[in-house]
Formats: C-alpha cells, structure tokens, sequence
C-alpha cells in the first residue's frame, strides 16, 4: 500500500504548521485596524479578504507544485498554466470573488527560456479565457539553493460585500453539487511522482498525469454574478478539491455550522487515476484524503436552485451534477469509486 506520507508528505504536520503560520499572520491584523484595507477575519476560508469600503479585495497565493517536476521529466509544459490560474482563482470564487489580475515567480536553479516561454504562454491563454490579467512576475535564478524550478502565484480578485458567500446559510436539505474534474488538478503529485517513479511508469502515463486543471471561475461567476451583475442564483457556498480530497475542503464550507453531508452521486474518478489507484496499491480511503477522485469544486445550493444552476454551468460547458445533501451529522458520507472498493461508503469525521 502506497500512502501520501510515504510519499514524503505529512498532511497532519502541514496543517499544524498551517494553523501556526495563520497565527502569525492575524497578529498583523490589528495593524489596519481602522484603515482602509482592514481584514475580515476568516480562518479556514479559500483566500483572504480586505475591506475597501463597499467591496472586498480577495487575495491568495499557491503554485503547481510537484506537478512541474513530472513536466520537466517529458518537456511537457503546456498545460501547467492552467494549474497555476486555477490553484488560485478557483479558491478566491469560493467567496464569490472575481479574480481581476495575478503576478508570478519562478525560482529556478538555472535559467531555461524554452521552459518558461512554454509556461507563460499557457498561463497568458487560460488567463485570457478567464477574464484575468498578468499584472507582473519575477524570475528568480538561484543556482544550488534551489533543485529545478518553482513556479507560484498570487491572485487579486474583488466582491461587492453583499454578495459574499460565507457559507453562514447553509442548512440541513442544502443540495451539494459537483463539478466534473478528469485529471488530478495541482495537488497530490508527491504520491503520484512515488507510483510513477516505483513502478518506473512511462512517457505516455507521465502525460496523462499531466492533463491541465478545468478552471471553474468563470463558469462560477456565470451563476453568481461578477462585480456589478446580479444573481441569477443564490450559492450559499463553494469547496475547491484541493489538497486534503473531498472531506477535507467541504467541511470548510460547513464548519461554521457544524453540518455535514451526505455524497451518494459524485462523479466517478476517470479511468487513469484509477489505474494509477491501482499500480500503487492506494487504498481507497487514502486515495480520497489525496486527491479530487473526479470532483474539482463543489457547490452548496438551495435544492429548489440547483436546476438553474445546472442549466447556467452547462452553458459554460462544465460537467456537472446533484453530488447529495447537507445533513444535520457532521460527518462526510462518500459514496465509493475507488478501485478496491471495501466499503461501500466512505466516513469521514
């Protein structure tokens, strides 16, 4: 059995130093108290929020992570923009933030043009599809401080105050509805670099692991509104499956009320990621603590506005379905698709 702490990645440990590091960081809060760009005090929320009088600046950072390593083994670069523009413009949409513009840093041990220009122009052309703007970069070159090449993000996005989604109106009989995902996203790549690299897998299955993320932004945005539309639904809140799967960014959007949910209807992971389930012996409950199994952004709505939302997402050809519903347990009830298929359901506390 193949684990993500195996792997060299302790997900316990990263959300320690998580809370730790949002201690700090609130420290600095009081230091624009008053000001204009005061924060919202928010913890565990997507992205972070500043108030500029009748909206919010929405702000946040991530990258692609181990993903580029797999890229640079193929020189196959093309994709990794997309990753990028979706770590963290579908975080600041949880909150009902249009992301208006990003920066980026490469820190890399050595200079390669043909590398970045490849990245670049995959990130220029999801971003323009996006409505997005690249206000600025760095290259960093720093030769044996640094063992290839990183490549990070920092977003900035807008929401008028009264269409926030604070996910503090979510009620038991909420309907929870997913977004289709075929590839792993940006996240859990530590555990797929370990399969591939035991079982010394090849070119072609490098490339599939590489298939770029599906921004879901703009398509959310269609239903919400951005910064001066209105409504055409009203969503209660949003969970982007990042790192941690499924249970692990729902109960995000559900703590405040301390409910849980029941997933009898998700989508089923594509048939590469089981596969890959499968060479590296991942068991299924670990497989859904890693990685989206299928799922990218999960939406909580009113269940008598879930069909327009279905209708407004299928315009923006995304692929998605009624997942189940919010339940008074705090507990995450997924229904299983891995490959081992020990249990029926999954629990998740």
């Amino acid at each position: 059995m193949t684990t993500l702490k195996e792997a060299g990645v302790d997900i316990a440990k990263g959300d320690s130093a998580s809370r730790s590091a949002f201690l700090y960081a609130q420290k600095t809060f009081l230091a624009r108290q008053g000001l204009i760009g005061e924060p919202l005090a928010e913890e565990g929320g997507f992205t972070g929020l500043l108030d500029f009088g009748d909206f919010y600046l929405a702000m946040n950072a991530d990258g692609v992570g181990t993903k580029i390593e797999l890229a640079r083994q193929i020189q196959y670069f093309e994709g990794l923009g997309y990753d990028l523009l979706a770590m963290v413009a579908d975080d600041a949409v949880c909150v009902g933030a249009e992301t208006v513009s990003l920066t980026n840093t490469f820190d890399t041990d050595k200079v390669r043009q043909g590398e970045i220009e490849k990245m670049m122009q995959s990130l220029s052309k999801a971003c323009i599809e996006q409505s997005v703007v690249i206000a600025g970069g760095e290259i960093a070159e720093m030769n044996t401080l640094c063992n290839g090449t990183m490549w990070n993000s920092t977003a900035n996005g807008i929401v008028k105050k009264d269409k926030i989604i604070d996910s503090k109106n979510v009620q038991e009989g909420d309907t929870v509805i997913t977004l289709y995902e075929e590839g792993l996203r940006s996240n859990g790549f530590s555990l797929v670099r370990k399969i591939i690299a035991d079982h010394d897998l090849g070119q072609e299955c490098i490339k599939k692991s590489l298939l770029p993320s599906q921004v879901y932004s703009d398509a959310v945005l269609h239903l919400h509104g951005r910064n001066d539309e209105p409504k055409k639904v009203n969503i209660k809140a949003i969970a982007h499956i990042t790192g941690g799967g499924i249970a692990g960014n729902l109960c995000r959007a559900l703590k405040k009320n301390r409910l849980g949910a029941r997933l009898e209807d998700i989508y089923e992971p594509s048939d590469w990621v089981k596969e890959l389930q499968k060479i590296g012996g991942v068991e299924d409950k670990e497989a859904y603590n890693t990685w989206n199994m299928g799922n990218g952004m999960m939406i909580i709505i009113d269940y008598k506005d879930a069909d327009k939302a279905l209708e407004l997402l299928k315009e923006k050809d995304i692929k998605a379905k009624k997942a189940g519903v919010i339940t008074k347990n705090p507990q995450i009830l997924i229904r299983n698709h891995g490959v081992n298929k020990s249990e029926k359901n999954l629990i998740f506390e």
